[in-house]
């Protein structure tokens, strides 16, 4: 599968989730969230993976859709200039997708749900025979 990270260029990326997690877990700490709340959100983005019910391109889309930094940039800005509570919700949201980018997880591809940006995950990463050359 073209388009995959392979090699050190793989690990840079997963340095840099785990780099975004420790950012946005800092910056969670400094403003005084309670880590019930934390502990309480911290999976919601997973919920997308129900998509897949519908399908691996619907899968993927709604995957994609939230395990991208589009959405809780988003809520940053709003909370930051109006209600708190949705800063809040896109720290513990980065803080999610940097984690899912630091243990490998990447945006899907549609062919199948263990093809990422970040390479081959799950079985497909035992089996490379799944992928031809």
């Amino acid at each position: 599968m073209s388009g995959t990270t392979k090699g050190g260029v793989r690990y840079v990326l997963r340095l840099e989730g785990l780099c975004v997690l420790a950012a946005a877990i800092t910056v969670y700490t400094k403003l005084g969230y309670g880590w019930g709340t934390f502990a309480l959100f911290f999976l919601v983005p997973d919920i997308s993976f129900i998509g897949y019910l519908a399908g691996s391109r619907i899968g993927a889309l709604s995957y994609n859709l939230a395990h991208s930094y589009i959405g809780p940039m988003v809520l940053l800005g709003v909370g930051f200039t109006t209600v708190p509570a949705l800063y809040c919700a896109g720290l513990i949201w980065i803080a999610h997708i940097g984690f899912d980018r630091a243990m490998g997880y990447g945006l899907k591809y549609s062919e199948g749900f263990g093809l990422t940006h970040l390479g081959l995950i799950g079985n497909q990463n035992r089996n490379r025979k799944f992928i031809s050359a």
